[in-house]
């Protein structure tokens, strides 16, 4: 009986694992009322104008046993509360669980608040404002309504060098031409030091040129969506105190229209994550370009990444499976420890520094990050979040993340179909690698950066970790 009973279990399991595939896609309405602050920057404005709307951008898979759902929201980043109550709406109203949801920022810097309160603060758990709580709502509606969507879909990967659009934006200068920081101290390498900077000598890494995307269709027949993750910081170059979902959002918008049906019911939903941008960006140092207008070069950008994208889909190889995974934990990574001649400064520089009304004084700004940041929750409960969908893999981690840390995950993932997603169900700042925290530089500085010097490797570990826990556990097809 017992064997019997085992053949069953392997049956049926086997055919689980070889069901067609399903899928869904939907958008979401994100858009804040006007009058909240924009953020991105280090002294906040209110937002005057909607240019163009914010989403978020769902799409829902189904093996036949386990669903996943992905999310990418257009905003510059979310708590890690936000996160935890759209899951929590998203599993009691579809019953998928918590734990399989992705839920990313894009890292638009024309968005409102969603990261909490006026002042910055370094806690794991907050309670929402109304745009919150607006926001945590309309994810979970993209979601239901994906899950509605549900249809039999055929699934492949792709991915596709775009190089001419990301540039390391951390640059080595000549001696004698670096500027202090806001600590008075020199550091060894300058975040942006000015396109056509003649004290330039090299940047201090690589980026990441590649597109990696997921593509979903119908079987044979038109596509339901493409979710994409690209390392590039964001475009920018929009209006005075406007909104906009800036290069993703036009991104999204690009392949839809390159899409034979895209705008048929239900509708194609292009997606775009950031991959691994904390030390990238879109101008090349090297070569002054010619100031634009407001949004020209986010849509030249955008529509280029869109055109390979859509080009890359010629040459894709289709299946109708794809064996579901997730892994999702909260590590105990700590916080950036603060010195106590570091706070003695802060203390010391807010009560000597002038208020200048709308100015941003950068040793006041981090003054107070300062002060902030040596009285912090005590947990950071640190999501990182690994996904299997068939042989792709994706690693996710909380930080603007640096491109060495997206290159080393995809080399060393047992997954050769493998990229990564930043900004994921949090906001915890920028993340060096150790050898980042030895040069310096403003993704270093305490505030900017919010979490140990051995962050990266202690997600690195645990993403390794569980890609070969998913590796091993998986049903033979």
């Amino acid at each position: 009986m017992r064997t019997l009973l085992l053949l069953l279990a392997t049956a049926f399991a086997l055919h689980a694992a070889d069901a067609p595939l399903k899928a869904g896609a939907a958008t979401s309405n994100i858009t804040p009322e006007l009058g909240g602050e924009v953020v991105g920057g280090f002294l906040p404005f209110p937002c005057t104008h909607i240019h163009d709307e914010l989403h978020a951008r769902c799409l829902v898979l189904d093996d036949g046993k386990t669903k996943l759902a992905l999310v990418v929201c257009d905003l510059l980043g979310l708590h890690r509360s936000v996160s935890v109550k759209a899951r929590e709406l998203i599993e009691k109203e579809t019953g998928i669980p918590a734990a399989n949801v992705l839920i990313s920022g894009t890292h638009t810097h024309s968005a409102v608040n969603a990261l909490g309160g006026p002042v910055r603060g370094y806690f794991s758990d907050l309670e929402l404002t109304d745009y919150q709580q607006f926001v945590a709502r309309r994810i979970a509606d993209g979601v239901r309504r994906a899950v509605n969507l549900l249809r039999p879909a055929e699934i492949a990967f792709g991915k596709v060098d775009v190089p001419e659009h990301v540039h390391i934006r951390r640059w080595f200068l000549k001696e004698g031409s670096m500027p202090p920081n806001p600590f008075g101290k020199i550091d060894k390498v300058k975040m942006n030091p000015g396109a056509g900077n003649p004290a330039l000598i090299e940047p201090a890494g690589e980026p990441d040129p590649t597109v990696s995307f997921i593509a979903l269709r119908e079987p044979g027949g038109r596509l339901i969506s493409i979710y994409s993750a690209y390392s590039l910081h964001y475009v920018g170059g929009v209006g005075e105190g406007h909104i906009s979902a800036d290069y993703y959002g036009y991104y999204c918008e690009a392949l839809k229209k390159l899409q034979q049906g895209g705008s048929d019911d239900p509708p194609f939903v292009g997606i775009m994550a950031n991959g691994t941008s904390g030390d990238a960006n879109n101008i090349n140092f090297r070569t002054p370009q010619p100031r634009k207008k407001p949004y020209e070069q986010m849509r030249y950008v955008a529509e280029d990444v869109a055109a390979k994208v859509d080009a890359a889909l010629a040459g894709l190889k289709w299946e109708n499976s794809a064996p579901l995974d997730v892994r999702y934990r909260e590590l105990d990574v700590k916080w950036r420890s603060i010195p106590d001649e570091l706070l003695a400064w802060a203390k010391e520089t807010e009560a000597k520094t002038p208020r200048i009304q709308g100015k941003a004084d950068l040793p006041l700004a981090y003054a107070g990050r300062v002060q902030r940041l040596a009285k912090p929750s005590p947990e950071t409960k640190t999501p990182v979040q690994l996904l299997r969908i068939g042989e792709i893999c994706i690693g996710t981690t909380p930080c603007e993340t640096f491109a060495e840390t997206g290159m080393e995950f995809k080399k060393r993932s047992p997954f050769e179909k493998s990229f990564m997603v930043e900004l994921a169900h949090g906001y915890y700042g920028y993340m060096p690698t150790p050898r980042h925290f030895e040069l310096g530089g403003y993704e270093t500085w305490p505030g900017t950066n919010n979490l140990e010097p051995q962050a990266s490797v202690k997600m690195m570990s645990a993403l390794l970790e569980m890609a070969g826990e998913v590796k091993t556990s998986a049903v033979p097809r």
